[in-house]
């Protein structure tokens, strides 16, 4: 089985997030989210509008998604592709060259973000 990792708070969710699952979940057999924390939300100043939990739950509802373990720092993901017998490590392509120290433990493919769409756009556009 080739399991694949990625990372996020999946706050506010919207298409762009579902794609981005969708074409991981494509690159593998099986889908691990690590999602962030409250805590670990709080350490990089940002505020999620739901809970750790409730965004827990929305994304296990998701069909791409197997699994969602609990991101509590930003060290932790050498070990979670060790500990999870990781295959490929996603994430978009606005981290690109950030997570290459992951090569030594599997592969790395950052994939393109919708254009249109984030959190942030959802959040500014609210403000309006």
């Amino acid at each position: 089985m080739k399991k694949v990792i990625t990372y996020g708070t999946y706050d506010l969710l919207h298409v762009g997030h579902i794609n981005l699952l969708r074409r991981a979940r494509e690159l593998g057999d099986y889908l691990i989210v690590v999602l962030s924390t409250d805590e670990f939300n709080a350490i990089k100043n940002k505020k999620a509008y739901h809970s750790y939990d409730d965004r827990k739950i929305i994304l296990e509802a998701i069909k791409y998604v197997d699994e969602v373990l609990p991101e509590y720092t930003w060290e932790q993901k050498i070990q979670d592709v060790v500990d999870n017998d990781v295959d490929v490590f996603v994430m978009g392509n606005d981290w690109e060259g950030k997570f290459d120290f992951l090569k030594d433990y599997c592969e790395v493919i950052y994939l393109p973000r919708t254009e249109g769409i984030s959190t942030t756009k959802i959040k500014v556009d609210l403000h309006k």
